[in-house]
C-alpha cells in the first residue's frame, strides 16, 4: 500500500477514513472512491472476483484507468476497499444483551455478508483489521465480551477464533454450493450420489465408523447449511463459556 506523505497511513486507508479530502482535479471531477469502490463490487457479483480490474472497474465507470489512480493506488487495494464495503458494519445490538447472545449476534451478521459476497472470500487475509468497517467488526465483537472477566487479550483472541470460524463455515458452504452447481444436480441428488458411491468403496471391515454413518442414512441429503453453522457455532459458545464461567469463578485480583 502506498504510503500518505504526512502520517504514514495508508493513502487508501486515509481515504476510507475520511482523513485526506477527496481528489476535485481532472477530467472525471465526478469521480469519487465510494463509486470506484461500488463499480467494483458490481464486477465481482456480476462475474467473480478475476473479472475485476482497473480496466473494467473504469469502463464500468465512463472513465479511463490512471483516472481511477487518483483515488487508489493499486488493484490490491481497490480489492481491499471492496471487502470492508461489501461486509458493511455489524447489524445494531440489544442494549440488554449478554456476551453470548451478542456473539451470535455477530457471528450470524458476518455469515450473511460472506454469503452476500461469496467472491471476498477469495480476497487472502493480509494483516489485522485497519479498514473503516473491519474495525467496527473487531469494535462490536470486544463490545459483547465487555461485561466479562476475561482479559483483554482474552477478547481479542475470542472475536479472533469465532471470526475464523465463521469465514471457514462460508468458505466451505460457497465451494460445496459450487461443487453441486457444477454437477447439474440439487444439492439433495449431489448427496445422495456420493452416499452411493462410497457404499460401493467402503466396507464395514475396514471403515466401520463410515458403516456406520450411511447405514443412518446421514449422507442421504444435504443438510441444511444452516443447521451446520449453528451447530459448530453453539459449539464454540460452549467453550468460550467455559473460559468466561471459570474466570468469573477466580478471585478478583488485588
Amino acid at each position: 500500500m502506498t504510503q500518505d506523505d504526512d502520517s504514514g497511513v495508508p493513502a487508501s486507508v486515509a481515504t476510507a477514513w475520511g482523513l485526506r479530502p477527496q481528489a476535485r482535479k481532472g477530467p472525471r471531477p465526478g469521480l469519487t472512491l465510494a463509486r470506484i469502490v461500488e463499480a467494483g463490487i458490481a464486477v465481482a457479483l456480476a462475474d467473480g472476483l478475476d473479472a475485476v480490474s482497473m480496466a473494467r472497474v473504469a469502463t464500468e465507470l465512463g472513465s479511463s484507468p490512471m483516472s481511477l489512480y487518483r483515488y487508489v493506488a493499486s488493484k490490491d487495494e481497490l480489492v481491499a476497499l471492496m471487502v470492508d464495503a461489501a461486509y458493511g458494519t455489524p447489524p445494531a445490538p440489544d442494549p440488554s444483551e449478554e456476551w453470548r447472545a451478542g456473539l451470535t449476534r455477530w457471528a450470524w451478521g458476518s455469515l450473511a455478508a460472506m454469503r452476500a459476497h461469496a467472491w471476498a472470500l477469495r480476497v487472502p487475509i493480509s494483516g489485522p483489521p485497519l479498514a473503516p468497517n473491519q474495525v467496527a467488526w473487531l469494535e462490536d465483537g470486544l463490545r459483547a465480551l465487555r461485561d466479562t472477566r476475561l482479559a483483554e487479550a482474552e477478547k481479542a483472541s475470542v472475536v479472533l477464533l469465532l471470526s475464523g470460524y465463521v469465514r471457514n463455515s462460508a468458505t466451505v458452504m460457497a465451494e460445496v454450493f459450487a461443487a453441486f452447481q457444477g454437477g447439474g444436480g440439487t444439492p439433495d441428488e449431489a448427496m445422495s450420489s456420493y452416499a452411493a458411491l462410497l457404499r460401493r468403496l467402503t466396507d464395514a471391515e475396514r471403515f466401520p465408523a463410515v458403516t456406520a454413518l450411511l447405514a443412518a442414512g446421514t449422507f442421504d441429503r444435504a443438510d441444511d447449511p444452516d443447521d451446520e453453522f449453528r451447530f459448530g457455532l453453539d459449539r464454540v459458545l460452549d467453550g468460550i463459556e467455559a473460559l468466561v464461567q471459570r474466570r468469573a469463578a477466580e478471585p478478583a485480583a488485588p
